[in-house]
């Protein structure tokens, strides 16, 4: 005996397919979206239809866009001799939004990691090789996550890049800002007193 009426049960298990979504947060949703209002329902799946077809890669940097070259290649007020190379198109919102960062990017769209069948073919690295020899680019920022897979990547990036004359920088790690050393792991607390600084 089915519980729940077919077009629900399909919405739930398509929400379950998503990221982070579980059994009760999609059955949650998809009741939601029962009793909500039809245009924000409507607004919801227009938005998910337009999705890819309006959504492209920047031929330039390789992150997500509605234009080519995107945005953020496009601002002539960035650092065109600064390039941060990261994993996910989320990285890049991620240091947008801390304002400090005026250089351009490069998206790799992934890690390097033999496990799952990801070797350095399948990332943007032929790419960001040559952007490397066309643009005016002095300092490459590695900012590959902190993982074995990310930290792989940055590895096999810095050798790479290094007989290219072109300065290779990764992203400093240590505690974060409110954290207690006590509760720090040796990794992190090493890293800290490794990257310490004058003040």
């Amino acid at each position: 005996m089915q519980l729940v009426a077919e077009p629900i049960q399909r919405l739930i298990d398509a929400l379950v397919r998503l990221p982070g979504v579980g059994p009760k947060s999609a059955s949650r949703l998809a009741f939601y979206l029962l009793r909500a209002p039809a245009e924000q329902v409507r607004d919801l799946a227009a938005a998910i239809g337009e999705l890819q077809a309006a959504i492209r890669y920047c031929s330039r940097c390789h992150n997500l866009t509605t234009t080519d070259p995107c945005a953020l290649c496009a601002d002539p007020t960035r650092d065109i001799h600064l390039l941060c190379v990261v994993e996910e198109p989320l990285d890049v919102v991620a240091i947008e939004r801390t304002g400090a960062y005026r250089g351009r990017y490069h998206v790799l769209h992934g890690v390097i990691n033999p496990i799952e069948g990801i070797g350095p073919e399948n990332l943007r690295i032929d790419a960001l090789l040559a952007r490397q020899q066309t643009e005016p680019i002095t300092e490459i920022l590695v900012a590959t996550n902190p993982t074995m897979e990310g930290e792989a990547t940055a590895m096999y990036l810095a050798r790479l890049l290094r007989s290219t004359g072109v300065r290779v920088t990764r992203l400093a790690r240590g505690l974060p800002v409110g954290g207690d050393l006590e509760y720090a792991d040796e990794v992190t607390l090493s890293r800290a007193l490794e990257g310490r600084r004058d003040i």
